[in-house]
């Protein structure tokens, strides 16, 4: 059973409008199947997304006035002590920490840049039952428009530690537990659309990433940033889900 430390991104999931649009969706651009949804009074109907059997990522209804967004979660060894530590370190607090049954227990963030995140205190749930695979998230990417306080934002409230990617010339940074990379961090100003705020921007891992790209257009989807080689990384694409959820597609680099 998979375990994660305090800190690391260890779920994601996403608030539909359409839930079965939703899982045709991703079941058809990464092979997903879905578990019969849970006691709606209790979870709203939640379901998993299965990746060859194993837990993914999360599926559930729409928030009323909410925006179609993938969420991601980082692991909380106490969410309450999590929770002091947002707010006497400038985040704020949309959920306050709540049970989901004996599954585990849950918050709801923004960092002072104003970047939405979830944190995840395991129970019966531990999080993602595979990761890095295809048809998995493979990393998680802070998109922000204050680096310098969201670099120290995530330091008091998570312990997590920031360095920068080798080359990057402070375009890009790593979010690290102990010696684990976790999380990258890419500072957006002027050069980017005003429109884009700072958000968590989930990537998922694919064998062949044009051949996603194609194949999401073909399910409704749209590119949001075309594919591109990044050293080191990987073949990368940004793409637009069929309700506007932006997220990133990696074919990863092979290992040396």
């Amino acid at each position: 059973m998979a375990t994660y430390a305090n800190g690391t991104p260890d779920w994601v999931d996403i608030g539909s409008p359409d839930i079965e649009a939703t899982a045709a969706f991703y079941g058809g651009l990464f092979g997903w199947t879905t578990t019969e949804p849970g006691p709606v009074e209790e979870t709203g109907g939640y379901r998993m997304f299965l990746k060859d059997g194993r837990m993914v990522a999360g599926l559930g209804p729409a928030q009323e006035g909410m925006p179609t967004v993938w969420t991601t979660y980082l692991a909380a060894d106490d969410a309450d002590k999590t929770t002091e530590l947002v707010k006497s370190n400038g985040g704020m607090v949309f959920v306050e920490p709540m049970d989901v049954m004996d599954a585990g227990r849950m918050a709801i963030f923004a960092d002072p840049a104003g970047a939405m995140f979830g944190v995840w205190q395991a129970g019966q749930h531990t999080g993602a039952e595979l990761k890095g695979a295809a048809g998995s998230v493979v990393w998680s990417e802070l998109w922000t428009r204050d680096s310098d306080a969201a670099k120290a934002f995530y330091a008091a409230a998570f312990g997590l530690e920031a360095s920068e990617f080798p080359g990057s010339d402070g375009q890009y940074f790593i979010l690290s537990v102990g010696e684990d990379g976790v999380a990258g961090v890419l500072p957006i100003g002027d050069e980017h659309p005003a429109e884009i705020p700072s958000n968590w921007t989930t990537i998922f891992a694919t064998d062949d990433t044009d051949a996603t790209v194609a194949k999401a257009t073909s399910l409704g989807g749209s590119v949001m940033r075309e594919a591109e080689d990044m050293d080191e990384v990987g073949r990368l694409a940004y793409l637009i889900g069929p309700h506007g959820e932006p997220f990133g597609i990696l074919t990863p680099a092979p290992m040396p």
